[in-house]
């Protein structure tokens, strides 16, 4: 696959379900591509590199070679230009890459510390309201026992004030008791 450019510029990457950020294996898949087109590349420039070489050689050397003469087609001027060109377009292809890729990754970081603060603040929210909460819910107990107590005091003397009463009331029957036995013995 020729790889162009463009191709680098425009390629988009799907987002991950469970995260910020880029897939990573179709991240990884889509920078293999670009390392097979420039090894493709950089093989095809050393190919016409070393042909461009043998010809200047046998030009100097007025054609003469041993090996047995063939026709050996001088690369044209442009074909050298091109050369040039897919050169600089692979350095500017990996560069973009390499930029592309470091884009990213600061990308993945900023989001991951922004992920980080705000679930540090969120973090500090829950505290700080389940602490005023149970400050809460723990004064409404007090309040609820302190009113407890108070009736348990109350009851407290309700009790006392009855059990004196209740044994007045039956020392006195006892003792009307005692009386009318007295008196109906000595009726007898």
């Amino acid at each position: 696959m020729a790889l162009t450019p463009e191709d680098v510029v425009n390629k988009r990457f799907q987002q991950t379900k469970f995260r910020e950020g880029y897939d990573q294996d179709e991240v990884d898949d889509f920078l293999d591509e670009i390392v097979v087109e420039l090894r493709r590349l950089t093989s095809e420039n050393e190919e016409l590199k070393t042909k461009l070489a043998a010809a200047e050689a046998r030009l100097e050397t007025g054609g003469a070679s041993e090996a047995p003469a063939r026709p050996v087609a001088t690369p044209a001027p442009s074909a050298v230009v091109d050369d040039t060109a897919a050169a600089a377009s692979a350095n500017d292809l990996l560069t973009l890459a390499r930029r592309l890729h470091e884009e990213h990754v600061r990308e993945g970081v900023e989001k991951r510390d922004a992920l980080i603060a705000e679930g540090h603040e969120t973090a500090t929210r829950i505290v700080s309201e389940a602490e005023a909460k149970a400050k809460q819910q723990l004064s409404a107990l007090e309040s609820e026992k302190s009113q407890l107590q108070s009736q348990i005091s109350e009851l407290a003397g309700f009790e006392k004030e009855y059990r004196e009463k209740l044994r007045t009331y039956i020392s006195t029957q006892l003792s009307e008791l005692d009386t009318l036995d007295v008196a109906g013995q000595q009726a007898l």
